[in-house]
């Protein structure tokens, strides 16, 4: 699908426009035209977006839509769709990046509404180039729960996963949340990027444990990335910890099986293991 050309009247539908996550001029010309032409603005904060309209001289209808909506608000949104063109807009970056706004997408297609987006700015993104750290994977994980348990537990969920960790979080929870990466992911290299697009846009960059004491009586202001390292190489198994594991499961299981359940926990060659298994036996 082709988006619209800047020069037309918008067609009726919905528009997926990203907003500056700190610098206005960072708004494209075609956000900025999709904005100016757009019925009707479905907005995070209408005093934000107001001022983002101001910046380019134009003034729009605009309704409020966020966490707190009604699915009533949604549905009227809906309808609106069907002979109006409706922008989707969040108060910084790509709208539905830890932002509502999703379950509008999903239903606008379900309706047979045509969607289209507008790419620009995402602070996870951003922050990522800025980090100096491995770009080929990563995981966006929003922000993390605020009670220790459940943070916790999130933590865990993703120890084990190969990627770098991007996460959003606020100045007075930031010591918290990276002590709390340090204790369940082991003390990573690690970024804490803020004020992206702004003038005083910082990065900084150490080890979980270092960032962690860095602002643990300094909370720092304005919008926070955390970028995480992914894990190191695990260790090669060693002779002693292989005939260890073997000469466990060779007292449940015949050799074959013993070594395919020992090659696959320690991740390495079948066949070796296999051999070892026939010498220890």
């Amino acid at each position: 699908m082709t988006g619209p050309k800047m020069s037309e009247r918008l067609a009726p539908g919905l528009y997926i426009v990203a907003t500056p996550i700190g610098n206005l001029s960072d708004l494209s010309p075609h956000a900025a035209d999709i904005l100016s032409k757009a019925d009707l603005i479905a907005v995070e904060d209408s005093r934000v977006t107001a001022k983002l309209l101001a910046h380019i001289g134009v003034k729009r209808p605009m309704k409020p839509y966020h966490d707190h909506s009604t699915d009533r608000v949604r549905t009227d949104l809906l309808a609106q769709m069907a002979d109006k063109a409706v922008a989707l807009v969040s108060d910084a970056g790509t709208p539905l990046i830890s932002d509502p706004g999703y379950k509008l997408v999903r239903d606008a297609r379900a309706a047979g509404r045509e969607v289209h987006t507008v790419a620009g700015p995402c602070a996870a993104v951003a922050a990522l180039t800025l980090a100096g750290l491995p770009t080929d994977r990563f995981l966006f994980l929003g922000f993390l729960p605020s009670k220790a348990g459940a943070r916790a537990s999130a933590i865990a969920e993703v120890a084990a996963i190969r990627a770098t960790l991007i996460l959003y979080e606020s100045g007075p929870r930031l010591a918290a949340a990276l002590a709390a990466l340090r204790d369940g992911l082991g003390d990573r290299e690690a970024a804490v990027v803020r004020e992206i697009s702004k003038k005083f846009e910082e990065t900084v960059t150490g080890t979980l444990t270092g960032l962690a004491q860095r602002y643990a009586d300094a909370p720092p202001k304005g919008e926070i990335v955390i970028v995480v390292g992914p894990p190191g190489e695990p260790e090669a198994a060693g002779e002693d910890e292989v005939d260890a594991a073997l000469a466990e499961a060779m007292t449940r299981l015949s050799p074959s099986r013993a070594a395919a359940e020992v090659s696959e926990k320690l991740g390495l060659p079948r066949r070796e293991v296999y051999e070892r298994a026939l010498a220890l036996k």
